[in-house]
C-alpha cells in the first residue's frame, strides 16, 4: 500500500472531474480526497496498492468524460495515510 498526491491540470474544474475521479477511486477500490485548488488544478490524495494506483491514473489521463481535458498530471508519493473511503472536498 501507498499513498500518492496526484496533481490534475487542464480542463479540469466545472465539468464534473471531481465526482468521476472520486467515482473511478471507488470503482478501484482506492481511499483518499479530492478537491480544487485555487490555481484551477485539481488535487487527489489517493491510497491503494501500485496496481490500484497506476490504473486511477491511466484512467485519468484517457480523460473520464468528453468534456474533461486533461492537459497534465504529475504524481508525488506521500507518507502512507489511511482512509475510511474516498471523499470529495468542498
Amino acid at each position: 500500500m501507498e499513498t500518492q498526491k496526484i496533481m490534475v491540470s487542464g480542463q479540469v474544474q466545472g465539468v464534473g472531474f471531481r465526482w468521476s475521479a472520486s467515482q473511478l477511486a471507488q470503482q478501484i477500490g482506492l481511499t483518499g480526497t479530492v478537491r480544487n485548488c485555487r490555481d484551477g488544478q485539481v488535487e487527489l490524495i489517493v491510497t491503494g496498492s501500485a496496481d490500484q494506483l497506476a490504473e486511477l491514473i491511466v484512467q485519468l489521463k484517457r480523460g473520464l468524460t468528453p468534456w474533461i481535458v486533461v492537459d497534465r498530471l504529475s504524481v508525488t508519493l506521500l507518507p502512507l495515510r489511511q482512509f475510511s473511503d474516498f471523499q470529495i472536498i468542498i
